[in-house]
């Protein structure tokens, strides 16, 4: 039986990878999601997390490494601020830690961001 139907024709595209811009695009997109619901979407960022892990290899030796090492390390760094921050909370100090933090992840992301958008390493 033919798999066309009223709907258009089935037939599966063929393989076209996703380019390695798309895949830092989404990373940056989720790690944002998740950061700015303050943590409501959190999982976002851990996906962002996740998947650039799962892609470290593919992105090897070009520049979009670079952008997966920026996000990693904001990732891993406003965590143990954020810790801290939150530890310090108790003495009432931890919310100007807890603001630097927000203000410092916030300056990362926007960098990162432009510098992916005009094809150049954060920085």
């Amino acid at each position: 039986m033919n798999q066309t139907s009223e709907q258009g024709d089935f037939t599966p595209e063929p393989n076209k990878p996703i380019s390695l811009f798309t895949i830092t695009a989404v990373a940056y997109t989720l790690f944002a999601v998740g950061y700015l619901t303050a943590g409501v979407f959190g999982f976002a960022t851990i996906a962002a997390v996740i998947l650039m892990y799962i892609k470290r290899s593919d992105v090897a030796g070009t520049y979009y490494a670079i952008h997966f090492d920026w996000l990693m390390q904001t990732f891993f760094w406003s965590l143990l601020w954020l810790a801290i921050s939150f530890i310090a909370t108790y003495i009432l100090i931890g919310w100007l830690g807890v603001i630097a933090t927000i203000a410092w992840v916030s300056y990362r992301l926007l960098l990162g961001s432009i510098a992916l958008y005009e094809r150049r390493p954060p920085r």
